[in-house]
């Protein structure tokens, strides 16, 4: 298809032959230009034009249409190695995808692993905390149990003192 586009932007490779009148004009032209002496008109046979019209199409005009079609098939080859050219560099770009990937999976796998190490630790933590909680709560209890009968010792030992102390007899 690209190949149509571009011979309908392009010029046109198929030669079609000048008019008869436009043949004679350049004749003469060429002929002033080559010459340096005056120039006669010069009549030329319109049936010799055409006979050397066709000969020079005959002669050049296979060469050209060969010529064209090899261009044509150099073009078609050349959109090929494109097309092919442009899905190796889109297969290196996925290569490059995957390495990066694969780079990202292993990078997430030690984060992973840093991340169940961590857990692993809190958990251990929260393990020895709740222990020392508890063990905090029962020494508190131990020391108020103690304190309790600190005082209720204390308050015996009052009691036992205000018994042994000798009371006045009341005068009746």
């Amino acid at each position: 298809m690209e190949v149509e586009e571009m011979e309908d932007e392009g010029p046109s490779l198929q030669w079609e032959p000048p008019h008869c009148e436009d043949l004679q004009l350049e004749l003469q032209d060429s002929l002033c230009l080559e010459s340096s002496a005056p120039v006669e008109n010069v009549f030329v046979d319109k049936k010799a034009v055409d006979k050397l019209t066709e000969g020079l199409l005959a002669h050049y005009l296979p060469d050209l249409q060969n010529s064209k079609r090899a261009l044509q098939e150099l073009t078609q080859n050349q959109l090929i190695l494109l097309d092919t050219l442009d899905q190796e560099v889109t297969k290196f770009r996925d290569c490059n995808t995957l390495l990066d990937l694969n780079s990202l999976f292993t990078e997430a796998k030690v984060y992973h692993n840093k991340l169940v190490n961590i857990r692993k630790e809190m958990i251990m933590l929260h393990e020895k905390t709740t222990k020392l909680k508890k063990r905090a709560l029962k020494l508190q209890q131990q020391k108020q149990k103690e304190a309790l009968e600190k005082e209720q010792q204390r308050d015996k030992e009052l009691e036992r003192e205000r018994q042994l102390i000798a009371k006045p007899a009341k005068r009746t």
